[in-house]
């Protein structure tokens, strides 16, 4: 290969290479040609090193913003990136685009270590024609994420991109179809993760959309379909880029994104961090990290974190984190979106589990549109991903009103009970109080192939609450007569035996003991048969 390429620039170099070098010592053709390829080598590798330039690279320091090298730096263990097709440049001749071009184009792409494991990445940047898409960035990035499916590895995209380069036309709008298939083909084989750093505006959008997670930083990063002037003029709405789009919209109120981070040093630290959860591709475990934290622990704070008032509220993550183990934590998805669902990641004797727990903190840890979608698609991700889940219950029921049956709410909730029913993982489920109707059947019930299902002394598995089916059996009656009514329907539901004596539960459980029972129970169905029906595909109802 070699000498071919110094053969080819033989006849363009000799001229210039002859006249520059006629005092210099006698050196033979090839050599000289050699000499002048790694000179022009290191020329590129500088150009591409700097981007669109120092004054650009200041521009984007400006905005409180690293380079595309810089967040690939943060993210990956030192020294180990290493980049794909540094040289490629746009080949785009409209509008005298030939005349800048740039190493590497608008996007840096490669692969490297997290914690020791492999990843693949791309980093768009933003001081080459902001980050906009061409034909050779979108066949770098489908490289990445080719390279990525076939050895079985994450494919992270940090986004900071102005969207489709205008001048490439429809050849930039192939490119973005290019990787829209790319990200379904690697739907459920491997870990895909997008962090939105900058802009990342129409047709652009839909990439990170069909990714596991979004990320965003916030006051800097927005993402939209169409933007805050398109929006004015069709609509006559007024709205920010930060309004429409920024990282407190899609993390509160769309649901879109998964979490929002500060700054960009934040975001690539706390990504370190998640990426350690996951495992490499589908046909992986998740890594199992030695813990300081005893297996068998007792959790005697979990015995009172309970109140005795059936209408008292308290905090389901108390109960997360009185369980997993102590030196990891609980890493919590979507904190800000549907808060009376709690879903995240932690460890149980060092072995990840995804959680998922209703917030009696928040609207009773009522099931309603957003909780039930919320939770479906990250049971589904952990039954991709073969992470066992572990469901702390406490519901009332689901959500009544207009609202909710206008917009679809049995559609959304059948979502739930499909994701559930579907997955073959390891599933373990806690009662930890209220368990009524419909939702109890939800919640990783017996019924939906549970494997071990356990209620604390605390928990009530009923069709409805005491009240409420007291006020249906009972109608018209005093109000001395359906408080006694009350009284002896609470002495036969309000509590976990009814459901213990028919085996929908398996045990109840004291609280102290459930950390050191679901790890029992975790490394006894580590090697659960998880093969599942014989099909191409089930009809999830979308």
């Amino acid at each position: 290969m070699a000498l071919f390429v110094r053969r080819s620039l033989l006849p363009a170099l000799r001229s210039n290479l002859v006249r520059g070098l006629a005092s210099a010592p006698a050196v033979a053709e090839p050599e000289i040609a050699l000499l002048q390829v790694k000179a022009e080598i290191d020329k590129k590798k500088k150009q591409a090193l700097l981007g669109g330039g120092q004054k650009r690279i200041d521009s984007q320091h400006k905005r409180g913003k690293l380079t595309a090298r810089e967040r690939i730096e943060l993210l990956l263990d030192k020294d180990s990136f290493v980049e794909y097709d540094q040289f490629v440049e746009h080949n785009c001749v409209e509008f005298n685009m030939q005349k800048e071009k740039y190493p590497g184009d608008s996007v840096v792409t490669g692969r490297g270590t997290v914690n020791g494991r492999p990843i693949f990445l791309y980093s768009q940047d933003f001081t080459v024609f902001g980050g906009s898409l061409s034909k050779v960035h979108a066949e770098k990035i489908c490289k990445v994420m080719e390279q990525a499916a076939l050895v079985g590895a994450p494919c992270i995209g940090l986004n900071d991109s102005g969207g489709a380069r205008i001048q490439e036309g429809v050849a930039s709008l192939a490119g973005y179809s290019d990787i829209f298939y790319r990200n379904v083909a690697s739907s459920g084989v491997i870990p895909q993760i997008s962090v939105i750093m900058g802009p990342c505006a129409g047709g652009a959008v839909y990439s990170p959309a069909l990714t596991d997670f979004i990320f965003m930083v916030r006051e800097t990063a927005y993402l939209y379909i169409t933007g805050p002037d398109v929006v004015r003029a069709v609509t006559g709405e007024d709205v920010s880029h930060d309004q429409l789009g920024g990282a407190d919209s899609h993390t509160k109120l769309s649901g879109v994104a998964h979490g929002a981070f500060d700054n960009d040093i934040e975001a690539m630290n706390t990504l370190r961090t998640f990426i350690d959860f996951l495992p490499l591709c589908n046909k992986c475990q998740a890594p199992v990290r030695p813990t300081s934290d005893p297996k068998d622990r007792l959790a005697p704070v979990l015995d009172s974190i309970v109140p005795l008032d059936p209408q008292a509220a308290y905090d389901i993550k108390e109960v997360v984190r009185g369980v997993v183990d102590e030196d990891t934590g609980f890493f919590e998805i979507m904190p800000d979106y549907a808060k009376n669902i709690v879903i995240g990641f932690a460890r149980l004797g060092g072995r990840t589990v995804g959680v998922v727990a209703n917030q009696p903190k928040n609207a009773a840890g009522v099931l309603d549109i957003n909780a039930s979608v919320k939770a479906a698609r990250f049971v589904r991700f952990l039954d991709a991903f073969n992470i066992p889940i572990v469901t702390f219950v406490d519901v009332p029921g689901f959500l009544p009103g207009t609202a909710q049956e206008h917009h679809g709410i049995i559609r959304h909730g059948a979502k739930l009970i499909y994701a559930y029913s579907e997955a073959t993982v390891p599933k373990v489920t806690v009662i930890t109080r209220k368990s009524y109707g419909g939702a109890y059947c939800v919640m990783s019930s017996k019924h939906l192939a549970g494997d071990s299902n356990y209620a604390w002394p605390s928990a009530e598995v009923a069709v409805m609450g005491s009240k409420g089916a007291c006020s249906i059996l009972y109608r018209g009656g005093t109000p001395e007569s359906q408080a006694a009514h009350i009284k002896e329907y609470e002495k036969a539901f309000a509590n976990p035996f009814p459901a213990a004596v028919r085996g929908y539960v398996d045990d109840i459980l004291e609280p102290r003991l459930t950390r050191k029972q679901l790890i029992r129970d975790l490394d006894l169905l580590a090697s659960k048969d998880r093969k599942g029906p014989s099909r191409k595909h089930g009809n999830i109802p979308l």
